[in-house]
Parts: structure tokens; sequence; C-alpha cells
């Protein structure tokens, strides 16, 4: 394909769930009580066997059970705080087997990287996975402690905080200093929380994250009845229309292409609304201002008003040199209209750039002098077609060029 692919490990995280149950039972009635326990049994419509352990430790009265993403929900009722709930039935629906549990109103205790996450992770770790998620966020601890593992092992595989539940929404602003990029889970986040608030955490989050220079991905539903259909709703183009104004770096499909009828089919719509919507200005020119108050203070605003530069000369390009990719995530925040090309030596961020909004990474070796690495870079990108004659262009990099070192140079020049 001629092109650098990122590859993302998604970790199932602590998925809870029903066992099995009997087949073909009638509806639950309203108001009847029913029994959820620990115990593995075959459940039916007196009692239910649940696969999270502590899950009678954990729930109190009043606490919201939501069966089948919301399509049974009940109110727990007792707990012996051992091995049995007792649970109201608000609205009924049918009981089925191995169907998901939210829990919306409870501290659950499972830890966030369950054991199965655990092996799962070493397998992608193993495997050159270069961005792993992590679902069911609740607090940062969560995410320092899946980056120590990864650190652990001597990787530099980024991570990415999937907030499903409202204690992540709650805890978002720690969350997202202490990850590398945020994905907005709509999917069970709708379930968890009432679904017209979901709009608003996105937009929220999406906003935070491009202060943060985060890239956020925006997940589930998006062209949904694309898995049947061959066209999307108008709603759909809608909403992926949207996401990519209010400052997504991703929209991401599931069930379009895992199980649909038309998955190039969808992934071409998408893409055409996409490149629709990044026409519109709305988009550009975020011009966040550093923080001074932060230890990255003075190579943050380098590159935040190295697109400001941009915008206001016309520049066809920013080219960043990077050895940890950090260049690219502050550039890419910006929202420059400038094409933004990043160089490095590290062949893992290569492929890992490729989640962020408008980089184009390449992989490079020849460093020399920093004035001597800008102008070899003009000449790759020459020869690629991609700068020609009078363009402007602004080179991001480091002085000295070849020692660890964050961005403090920034150079405009005319391609000769």
């Amino acid at each position: 394909l001629g092109t650098y692919v990122a590859i993302l490990a998604d970790l199932q995280g602590p998925k809870i769930r029903l066992g099995m149950v009997e087949e073909n039972l009638p509806p639950l009635k309203k108001n009847a009580e029913l029994i959820i326990t620990t115990k593995e049994l075959l459940g039916n419509n007196e009692q239910v066997y649940i696969t999270y352990p502590a899950f009678a430790k954990d729930v109190e009265p009043g606490d919201t059970i939501l069966i089948d993403d919301g399509k049974i929900e009940g109110r727990v009722l007792t707990s012996n705080k051992k091995d049995k709930v007792t649970v109201r039935i608000i609205h009924p629906g049918v009981l089925s087997s191995r169907k998901g549990v939210n829990l919306p109103d409870t501290n659950v205790s499972i830890p966030s990287l369950t054991e199965k996450d655990h092996e799962d992770l070493l397998f992608a770790l193993e495997n050159g996975a270069h961005w792993v998620a992590l679902s069911f966020v609740r607090k940062a601890e969560d995410i320092i402690h899946l980056k120590n593992i990864i650190r652990k092992h001597g990787k530099l595989t980024k991570v990415i905080a999937k907030i499903e539940k409202p204690e992540g929404f709650r805890n978002i602003d720690a969350i997202i200093d202490a990850t590398d990029a945020v994905m907005v889970a709509r999917g069970d986040l709708g379930v968890e929380m009432p679904v017209e608030n979901v709009p608003f955490i996105q937009k929220s989050i999406v906003t935070k994250c491009g202060k943060k220079a985060k890239p956020v991905i925006i997940a589930t539903q998006m062209m949904e009845s694309m898995i049947e259909q061959a066209r999307p709703t108008r709603a759909e183009v809608t909403d992926v229309a949207n996401a990519v104004m209010d400052g997504a770096d991703a929209v991401m499909l599931s069930g379009e292409t895992a199980m649909g009828q038309h998955p190039e089919l969808v992934v071409k719509t998408m893409s055409r609304i996409i490149n629709k919507a990044e026409k519109e200005d709305i988009i550009y020119n975020r011009r966040h201002v550093a923080d001074p108050k932060s230890r990255t203070f003075l190579s943050d605003a380098v590159c935040y008003n190295s697109c400001n530069m941009a915008d206001e000369v016309g520049a066809r390009a920013i080219m960043g040199m990077t050895k940890t990719g950090y260049t690219a995530f502050m550039v890419s925040s910006s929202r420059p209209r400038a094409a933004i090309y990043i160089f490095t030596n590290n062949q893992e961020i290569v492929n890992t750039l490729n989640l962020l909004w408008g980089v184009k990474a390449f992989y490079y070796t020849r460093l020399k002098g920093t004035y001597e690495t800008f102008m070899d870079v003009q000449e790759v990108l020459k020869g690629k077609k991609l700068l020609q004659k009078g363009d402007i262009v602004l080179n991001l990099g480091t002085m000295p060029v070849t020692q660890p070192s964050r961005t403090n140079v920034l150079r405009i020049s005319i391609i000769e």
C-alpha cells in the first residue's frame, strides 16, 4: 500500500455479564422481583447468575441495574453483601444468555485492567501494537498502572483511555493528563448515563483534549444503518461531520465493518463525509496558548506559534523533527491549514502518529546539523512532489539536532 498503518489493540476490560439462562423465557413482569446471584446456575425469571464476584458487595439499595444495553432495567432492593441481590424490575424485557450488565450508580471494585486484559496486553506488545485502548477507565490511576506495565516491557506503545462510565467523565481532566489519547465510547456511555447527556459529554471531552493536545476518537453507532443499508441516514452524516468540525482526530466504525453487508462502501462513504467537513473554515487554526506553568512551556509556545505563523504567511507546510512524537501532537492539535510533515528516526513513532489529525510521518535517519537537516528534509519532500519552488515552509526542530531535547527552533523559509 505504500503507507504506514497504526495498530490499535482494544482491551476488553471488566465486562459484566449474565450467565446462561433457560431458552424461550416469557418476558419479565413489571415490579417482579429477580434474584441475581454470584453462584453459578442456569437462570430463569426467578434468579440469574452474574459473572461479577463482588456484585453483592458493591451494590447498594436503590442502585440501577441495566441488562442487555438497558433493555431491562431494575432497582436493587436488598443485598446480603455476599452472594445474593434482590432486584425489582422497572422496565421489563426478555432475559437471554450472556447479556451485558451495566451498573451506572455503583462504584465497582473490579480493576479496569483484568487478568485477561493483562494476557492480551502482553500479546499486543509482543506483536507490535502501536496503541492500546483501556476499557471502562474510571480514574487516572488506571492509565498510570497500564503505562507502568508497558514501560516495564521496554515498549513505547501509547495508551488510549476509553470513557464509558460516569466515574470516568467525572475524573476526565486527570485522565486526559495521564493518557496519550481518549476514545468517547458512546455505546456503554449511553447506557450508563442518560442518553441526552451523551452529545454534551462528547463535545466537552473533544474540547478538553484539544486544549491538552491529546488525540480523541469518537466511536459507536456512527453509521449503524449501513450494517444493512447502502446509504447512511441524514442524522448519521451530520453526526460524523459534527465530530470532525468539533475537533475529533478520528471517527471509528465497529459493527458497520465487523458484520455489516457493505464494509468497503461504509468506509468510502465516511471518508467522503470527513473530506467535505475538512473543507470548512471552522475546523482550522485553533490558536492554543501555551501554559506558562507547564514544564514544556517553551517548546509548546514554539509549536503553537508555528501554526499561528503558518496561517499568517500562508505557509504550504510545517515540518517537524521528533524523537518521541511530541511535536506532532502539539502541532496537530492546533489544526493548521498547512500540511504537517513529521520526520523521526524511530520507526514505531512513524506508525503511531497516523492516529493524529493531519500528520504525515516519515522515517528519517540522516541527522546532521540542524540547518543541514532542515535543508535535507525539504529536498526529501520536493522529491516526493509535496513541495515546490516558491512554497513558504516552517521547520521545527532542536539545536543541536542530534541531542535529546524539546523543540526549541523555528525557521521560516521559501523553497528554492
